[in-house]
């Protein structure tokens, strides 16, 4: 069984909600990178997404564009992402991991030799934010052949398009909150609670909400009517605040534990 569906089969039968952490690899540099998905794991995270930084994110807003910029400067692209998962299991983190990245560099990888090493790095799933479901078909082939989940996004606006996008969904369906790009916020789209509940109709397969959560409280909120909860840009800013401590020798630990401390709140 695929490791996302373990954990998220694990914390129904525990009555728990998902938490999973976002983080941008080589943000400040790909060492520092394996060492704060330990601490994440560490502070209770069920399921990690690691970003692919990219020149042209779409779907992300300055917090992620600045952290993609930072690790770019280090030429940190698809491959060192996927190494970062190999090192960090060999630091001894066990939970699941989701590839996130945009369709141009898996393109460019060849989708035969892209699965045969997202399988061999032990990556479970991928979230892939600018590959339309109608255009999917070969990746999700492919993607089925090597066991590895293919989490399909849905927003709000995707209204009709929601059975068809959810319809074959493995691991978790993400919801997209928000209208617009990732970012903290204060408030959500006004109707997301009963856009939850549509997207619930036509699946069974669990449902995680994503898009500006950044406190406990909005976690807490999501966690009543998700099987997850996705955080993101909050989590790159934390680590984006520490980067000065992170980069010191003497201070490195302070800062890994400031983050520690945010998503440990986060899962309390």
């Amino acid at each position: 069984m695929n490791l996302i569906d373990q954990t998220f089969s694990r914390l129904k039968e525990q009555g728990q909600t998902a938490l999973i952490p976002f983080l941008t690899i080589g943000d400040p540099d790909v060492e520092t990178s394996v060492q704060i998905i330990a601490e994440l794991e560490a502070a209770g995270a069920d399921i990690v997404e690691l970003g692919v930084p990219y020149s042209d994110p779409l779907a992300d807003g300055p917090v992620i564009q600045r952290a993609s910029q930072r690790a770019l400067k280090h030429q940190v692209n698809i491959a060192a992402c996927m190494d970062a998962a190999v090192q960090a299991r060999a630091a001894g983190v066990k939970l699941p991991f989701i590839l996130f990245t945009y369709y141009n560099p898996v393109l460019q990888f060849g989708l035969d030799r892209f699965f045969d090493e997202v399988k061999r790095h032990d990556i479970s799933g991928l979230i892939i934010p600018d590959l339309p479901v109608e255009e999917s078909a070969e990746l999700i082939r492919q993607a089925e052949a090597a066991e590895i989940h293919v989490i399909p996004l849905v927003a709000p606006t995707s209204k009709e398009r929601i059975k068809s996008i959810v319809a074959d969904a493995k691991g978790f369906v993400y919801c997209v909150s928000s209208l617009g790009v990732t970012g903290e916020r204060s408030s959500f789209y006004e109707g997301v609670e009963e856009f939850i509940g549509q997207v619930k109709e036509y699946t069974d397969t669990p449902v995680a909400i994503g898009f500006g959560i950044s406190s406990r409280e909005q976690a807490e909120r999501f966690s009543r009517i998700c099987d997850g909860v996705v955080v993101g840009s909050a989590i790159v800013r934390t680590i984006e605040d520490t980067i000065p401590l992170l980069q010191n020798a003497d201070t490195r630990q302070d800062g890994l534990l400031q983050i520690r401390k945010f998503v440990s709140q986060l899962k309390a």
